[in-house]
């Protein structure tokens, strides 16, 4: 086979991982009770032996990823020296953060505040109080802000930094030199890039499978289509052969566009809603739930099982630090890949900061928009969360406003959008991942991953629509965390050598030169 950076298929690392994806399929296929049985079974597992883990791991994640950006790391660069970034800022920051979680944005915006305060954290807060209000905002921004950034941050940052600055392949492996040598071509290596599209593809089919259900949610709403398995599975299908021709078109015409439509569909609705909604009080609550978020932070960042709801967390905290870890190989690659160019301190400020903030707004303007109209307004959000499941909570809310089908159509349509952005960039990930590295993997490689990504969604829905999801997440994640914390070791290990290398560089030009004496 050809060295790296062609386009030929690794077939260490592209075998297995197509023989364990299409074993999945196959097996849900033919005996998805049996299937669900065992992946019931190893959550379980998973999260009473080892949630800890996920709980300590990504606070330990948040804060590596801080004091790189803050400490002596944040000068240097991922490239050259006097490189500069490949693309504008504003389409940097849409991409990312349409790649990074759009979908599940769309999802949970509402539904999350709406679970909360029908049921509060811990029972921390009486349900359906003004306590339980400011618990369900501070949970949503903790779920989505800092943490799970902090997780992309940490592992886009390894890739970009070996393959920029040390000229290696981005590959998983490839961040995992400092502690490997060359032993990252051999079959440790390839053990890790396959880890890492496994966590991709279940990952991935997660976010696809939560999207058809709020589209069929939507299309009922508006339509009275029903909701079955048929019609997510159809509209899984369409959908998956949307964002595999935008896949084959490439990073700069595909995803850029979609990102940047993203932006500006989502930006129209959230402004539709402060407006006409309750403005005050949204951005009271903004300031207020922001607030108790930063306050409770560290608390909220190491609480357990041990003397809290375990069941709550595993439903809700361990299975979003789960997501966001096996979202991190294709984000973190997808991030590596569009920052070229920008030092590791702008890295880390625009990964964590600027997603973050457009987080906040958006739980607060959805979420906050929701917690009104239950304390002060019609009401009925928890009513239609508990009877109908959470893909109907946005169109329950948009109900309450004037244009309902237009804002419910675009609604739906920015899913779509999301949808196809979002596993446009996995696909392409995967065949990165599975193709030594190359920025640009054949077009072929790109569909069958595609197709395994929407195949794993259906399958995953069958097993046991948005519960089978959520365990798909957990299990396929849990190997990657070794990996990541492995990851953190060797990027450590790699600055200090930046460091040192340019430290002794810098002293040689700065040495005073001593005149030669004649003979």
């Amino acid at each position: 086979m050809s060295v790296t950076g062609t386009r030929s298929v690794d077939s260490g690392v592209f075998w297995p991982a197509v023989i364990i994806a299409g074993g999945f399929v196959l097996w849900g296929g033919l005996a998805p009770d049996s299937l669900a049985t065992v992946a019931t079974a190893t959550l379980n597992t998973i999260i009473k032996t080892f949630g800890w883990m996920f709980v300590v791991s990504t606070a330990f994640f948040l804060m590596f990823a801080v004091f790189l950006a803050v400490g002596r790391f944040g000068k240097i660069k991922l490239g050259r020296d006097d490189e500069k970034p490949e693309f504008s800022t504003v389409s940097w920051v849409c991409m990312m953060f349409s790649v990074g979680m759009g979908i599940g944005l769309m999802f949970w915006g509402v539904a999350e505040p709406v679970f909360h305060f029908g049921a509060p954290p811990h029972g921390m807060a009486e349900p359906q109080s003004r306590e339980a209000a400011v618990v369900a905002m501070q949970y949503a921004y903790f779920h989505w802000a800092l943490h799970p950034w902090a997780i992309y941050a940490v592992v886009g940052l390894a890739l970009a930094y070996f393959s920029y600055r040390r000229n290696l392949p981005t590959l998983m492996s490839s961040a995992f030199q400092p502690l490997l040598g060359s032993r990252i071509h051999g079959p440790i290596g390839r053990a890790i890039d396959v880890l890492a599209i496994i966590a991709t593809l279940f990952g991935t089919a997660t976010s696809l499978g939560l999207g058809a259900q709020q589209i069929n949610s939507g299309m009922n709403f508006l339509w009275n289509t029903g909701e079955s398995a048929t019609i997510a599975l159809t509209i899984i299908a369409a959908l998956t052969v949307l964002f595999i021709l935008s896949a084959v078109s490439g990073v700069g015409k595909g995803v850029q566009f979609l990102s940047n439509l993203n932006m500006v569909i989502a930006l129209l609705l959230l402004l539709f809603l402060a407006i006409i909604g309750p403005t005050v009080f949204i951005f009271d609550t903004l300031i207020e739930s922001l607030g108790y978020y930063l306050s409770d932070l560290v608390s909220m960042s190491f609480r357990t099982a041990a003397f809290s709801d375990g069941k709550w967390l595993g439903s809700w905290t361990i299975f979003y630090w789960a997501w966001w870890i096996s979202w991190a190989p294709f984000v973190g690659v997808f991030i590596a890949r569009i920052s070229r160019g920008r030092t590791i301190r702008e890295f880390i400020v625009g990964v964590l900061l600027i997603p973050s903030a457009v987080t906040f707004f958006w739980f607060t303007v959805m979420g906050g928009t929701a917690l009104h109209s239950e304390l002060m307004g019609l009401g009925g959000l928890v009513e239609a969360v508990n009877e109908k499941g959470a893909p109907v909570s946005l169109f329950a809310l948009l109900a309450q406003y004037p244009a309902t089908t237009l804002t419910s159509t675009l609604a739906m349509f920015l899913v779509a959008i999301f949808f196809v952005s979002g596993a446009d960039a996995a696909s392409v990930v995967m065949g990165m991942l599975s193709s030594r590295g190359t920025l640009h993997p054949r077009p072929g490689i790109v569909v069958l991953w595609g197709i395994l990504a929407g195949a794993s969604a259906c399958v995953l829905l069958v097993m046991g629509g948005l519960a089978g999801l959520q365990t798909a997440s957990i299990v396929a994640a849990a190997p990657f965390l070794l990996v990541m914390v492995g990851l953190c070791v060797s990027l450590w290990m790699g600055l200090l050598d930046d460091i040192e290398v340019h430290g002794r560089f810098n002293e040689l030009e700065a040495a005073p030169t001593v005149p030669t004496q004649p003979v």
